[in-house]
């Protein structure tokens, strides 16, 4: 059985003889009663502070639940920013080999290609010289020949030295030949 205060308050006892002096038990009822409600009010408003904390105390792991979910997410964003980071940076790196490498086969066809062309050209500069050298050769040789079928009486015929230029051949016209 519960008792409330107005229970207690209006209690009623059977009157006996020689029992208690009934004021003084309903003073002191009163008393009980008067202490039980402040005790009731007391835990009633303990109860209200509870379930405010209670709430309070939900609100606040509803709030770290999305805090941890929010730093959960920030962490997996940041590890995928950082991994397309390496990745974007590998590829960047590689394309800049990639060119280094065609820069440099590019410069390496150049050069080749300049001695290539170098060379050609020493070797027709050889060739030139030499055929250049026959054929003065071979008019050297003409005119020796000519000099023997046709003698010049004006200019002695001589080898020319090295440092020496070719003499001028006389323009005359010689007694065997008919005008």
């Amino acid at each position: 059985m519960k008792i409330v205060p107005i229970d207690v308050a209006h209690k009623t006892f059977k009157k006996k003889m020689m029992g208690y002096e009934i004021d003084e038990v309903t003073e002191f009822l009163h008393a009980v009663a008067d202490e039980m409600e402040q005790l009731i009010k007391e835990r009633n408003d303990l109860k209200e502070q509870l379930r405010d904390k209670e709430l309070r105390i939900l609100e606040y792991k509803e709030r770290d639940k999305v805090l941890n979910g929010t730093i959960e997410t920030a962490q997996k964003m940041s590890a995928k920013i950082q991994d397309e980071s390496e990745r974007e940076a590998k590829l960047i790196i590689n394309d800049a080999h990639h060119k280094a490498d065609i820069i440099t086969r590019d410069a390496r066809d150049s050069l080749k290609k300049v001695y290539g062309e170098l060379s050609d050209l020493k070797k027709t500069r050889v060739q030139i010289e030499a055929n250049m050298r026959a054929l003065l050769q071979a008019h050297l040789q003409l005119l020796d020949e000519q000099l023997k079928v046709i003698p010049n009486v004006s200019a002695p015929v001589t080898e020319p030295r090295a440092d020496q230029s070719v003499p001028q051949r006389s323009t005359s016209i010689s007694p065997l030949s008919s005008t």
